[in-house]
């Protein structure tokens, strides 16, 4: 019993040590970055308030959520603390700006996280649609995949297709280095990753699991996933050849062996930094490499850091 409270206090004292290495980088560095104080003046409409001749796909920071649709998963105050990773529906975070979506799926469709489930999976669809139909010029990146340790869904691929195919940007190399004027009436570049099921084909409707690419650490310790994300985003090929998509994840995740096990107050302790994250790519010259930037809990400041860093590099200031 006494190691068990020993081990919890040095956990503790862990995190606390890797926050406060966060807060003095921060401090003596600063967050600044080329756009930094650029916001934009319909999040809803981000795209379209750029320059859709200039915006290519490979010049967009794509601001995305990290497990989207968990919000209402569990049973309030039980299980959903443990799970839900974003408050906002799909909708009220496409509104809000986020352009990425990351959806995990079981066996009957439902959205699920680990263990846990919550609405139908035609949900998600739907709210896609409707932001859709609401705008014009804004690209979505919509990650489907089945969730570890389920089967995928029967028939899902045609289901996508049928639901989508009007939106569905066609899998082609090509398209990176176009503007995002180009590709439009085109809006949806949907990503689908089965588990079992083959995965689709080169050239289809579909893309799949080799067109976006991440380095995720199991860690909730803020400064090693700080350092780990700057590590491998160092590593990526150059935009300007680079034929995927590559996410870093500004979160860290609840461990099992640590009392502190909601989603929130873990997710917290890096969530904060992103603008400081964005500012440390810049100054290591690795600015230039960072395409999709997810979060737990999305706000405007995190998106209008990205749209910041994308304005720039419009602007040719990156």
């Amino acid at each position: 019993m006494l190691s068990f409270f020993s081990d919890q206090i040095d956990k503790h004292e862990a995190v606390s040590e890797e926050e406060k290495t966060l807060n003095d980088l921060e401090q003596s560095e600063g967050s600044h970055f080329p756009g930094d104080d650029y916001r934009p003046s319909d999040r809803k409409n981000w795209m379209a308030g750029l320059d859709l001749e200039k915006l290519t796909l490979n010049k967009i920071v794509w601001p995305g959520t990290h497990d989207s649709a968990t919000n209402d998963i569990g049973i309030p105050l039980v299980s959903r603390p443990l799970a839900e990773c974003q408050t906002l529906s799909i909708y009220d975070q496409l509104v809000l700006g986020t352009r990425v979506l990351d959806i995990r799926v079981q066996e009957d469709r439902h959205i699920c996280h680990g263990i846990l489930n919550s609405y139908n999976v035609e949900t998600v669809i739907d709210d896609v649609i409707r932001f859709l139909s609401e705008t014009h010029s804004e690209i979505i990146i919509l990650e489907i995949r089945t969730e570890y340790g389920h089967k995928d869904p029967p028939e899902f691929e045609t289901y996508l297709t049928d639901k989508l195919g009007q939106f569905l940007i066609q899998q082609d190399d090509s398209l990176f280095d176009k503007a995002v004027s180009e590709i439009l009436p085109k809006r949806v570049i949907c990503i689908w990753k089965p588990r079992e099921s083959p995965k689709p084909s080169r050239g289809g409707l579909l893309w799949n699991s080799d067109y976006l690419k991440d380095n995720w650490i199991d860690t909730d310790l803020p400064w090693k996933k700080f350092q780990s994300n700057l590590k491998h985003l160092s590593e990526q090929q150059p935009l300007s050849t680079r034929k995927y998509f590559y996410r870093v994840e500004n979160t860290v995740t609840p461990q099992a062996d640590n009392p502190v096990v909601w989603v929130k107050p873990v997710t917290d302790r890096i969530r904060k930094y992103a603008r400081l994250f964005i500012s440390q790519c810049v100054a290591k010259g690795c600015g230039d490499k960072l395409q999709i930037l997810s979060t737990d809990l999305i706000e405007e400041d995190f998106v209008d850091a990205c749209v910041g860093l994308t304005h720039a590099r419009i602007e040719g200031k990156v």
